[in-house]
This record gives C-alpha cells, sequence and structure tokens, in this order.
C-alpha cells in the first residue's frame, strides 16, 4: 500500500496530527517514549473559531458557524517551539501535538517520522482509499446503443 506521506515539511505533520483520532496519537505518543520536558507558552485552552465558506469556491465569504478547537504552545528546554491546534476540545491532543511539533524540529525529527508520523499517515491513506473504494463500486457507466435506424 503506497503512503502519500506529504508530513515533510511542517504544515504536513501539523495536519497529520491535527486529524488524527486522539486514541491513535495518545498510544503511538506513549510507545514511541519521547516525553520531553517543557515550558507552556500558552497552557492548553479551549476556544472557538469562525468557520468562513465561500460559494463555489470563489464567491463572496460568508460565516459558515463555529467551530470548537484547543490549541498549545510549548518550548522545550533548548528553546525550540512547538504549537498544537486541534478540533474538539482534547488538551491532551493539543498538548502531544505540539510536543510533537517541537521535536520535530530538533535531532530527534527521524525516530519521531518513523514511529508516530509515518503510521499516521498510513492510517489515513488506507482511510482514503477505502473510501475511494466505496465510491467506486457506485460507479455507473453509460453507453449508448445504435437505434438500428439509418
Amino acid at each position: 500500500m503506497k503512503t502519500t506521506f506529504s508530513a515533510e515539511g511542517r504544515k504536513g505533520w501539523m495536519s497529520l496530527l491535527a486529524s488524527a483520532s486522539e486514541v491513535r496519537l495518545t498510544e503511538l505518543w506513549r510507545d514511541c517514549g519521547a516525553d520531553p520536558d517543557c515550558v507552556f507558552l500558552r497552557a492548553p485552552e479551549v476556544g472557538g473559531i469562525m468557520v468562513r465558506g465561500r460559494m463555489g469556491g470563489s464567491g463572496a465569504p460568508f460565516n459558515l458557524g463555529e467551530m470548537t478547537v484547543t490549541r498549545c504552545a510549548l518550548s522545550l528546554e533548548d528553546g525550540t517551539v512547538g504549537h498544537g491546534c486541534v478540533q474538539g476540545r482534547s488538551k491532551a491532543k493539543a498538548e502531544i501535538a505540539a510536543k510533537v511539533d517541537a521535536l520535530m524540529q530538533t535531532d530527534a525529527a527521524a525516530s519521531l517520522r518513523v514511529a508516530v508520523l509515518a503510521p499516521l499517515a498510513a492510517e489515513r491513506q488506507a482511510q482514503k482509499d477505502a473510501r475511494a473504494a466505496k465510491a467506486a463500486a457506485t460507479k455507473v457507466e453509460f453507453f449508448t446503443m445504435v437505434r438500428g435506424e439509418d
């Protein structure tokens, strides 16, 4: 199974962490054995953001509704800063996301990529593939038959 692991850049791994399930992220984090000492710049806090949309993707923006998010910012002992922002009210998930973000900017990035990010990316790809296969099963192909009239 191919994994389109676009978490090479910070935007990619932040997206991967934010979309991961809390249970799976916590499990992978615990198993990787990395839990650095850190100082909270912003302790995990729950808040809300306004979600905006555009008709057709290019129309005038409109307020679609509000969404609950939890964010966290922390600094490792070496001064590396990590941020986490996740949907929902999970302070633990936001803290783990911030720690992973900070560690991905250090020498621990390679081992963390293998232990945490690669499994999450593989699971995300498997979910996409399953969804695509389910949609493909409902595909209808139309064809035109010759009517016999000349």
